[in-house]
């Protein structure tokens, strides 16, 4: 048997992390790593104590709001936001770390990881952001796609 990549590794707990994403539309995954350890992890979802779209609906699909845009109309935070929302409640840095996603992330969660210190995006699918990609390019982020295939989360409609 052949061991796993620490890429794959990592991707795959991603996807794992996103079966407990209680959006409609697409469940996300991500676990941000430092030194080959994990410090965090987050799917997307709604706010603690606030219900969520699986259990009330989802207003986007309500609205018609095509994917990628408007994210303001959305209850729930992206993985990539809980996962740095959840490192910093527990008081632990993410500078220079990576950040392994089941999606490519979005240009608010780009802007994000820029500030929090991440250096690497390491991604399963695609997710098509123009800002996103230039945001990438002149923050000199690493960005690469790993070939694993989703075992636990939804695709986009």
């Amino acid at each position: 048997m052949t061991r796993k990549s620490k890429d794959i590794y990592f991707a795959e707990i991603a996807d794992l992390v996103s079966s407990r994403s209680t959006c409609l539309r697409n469940q996300v995954g991500a676990v941000i790593v430092k030194d080959s350890q994990i410090l965090s992890t987050g799917y997307n979802g709604a706010p603690k104590k606030i219900p969520h779209c699986e259990d009330i609906g989802c207003l986007r699909e309500d609205l018609g709001v095509k994917p990628g845009e408007r994210h303001e109309l959305c209850r729930g935070l992206h993985a990539e936001q809980n996962a740095i929302i959840q490192a910093a409640f527990h008081g632990v840095s993410v500078s220079n770390a990576k950040i392994y996603c089941t999606t490519r992330p979005c240009s608010i969660c780009t802007k994000m990881l820029i500030n929090a210190g991440i250096h690497e995006i390491i991604y399963i699918e695609e997710y098509e952001d123009e800002l996103a990609a230039q945001l990438v390019k002149e923050a000199g982020l690493s960005l690469r796609r790993v070939e694993v295939p989703r075992k636990y989360g939804r695709n986009s409609k």
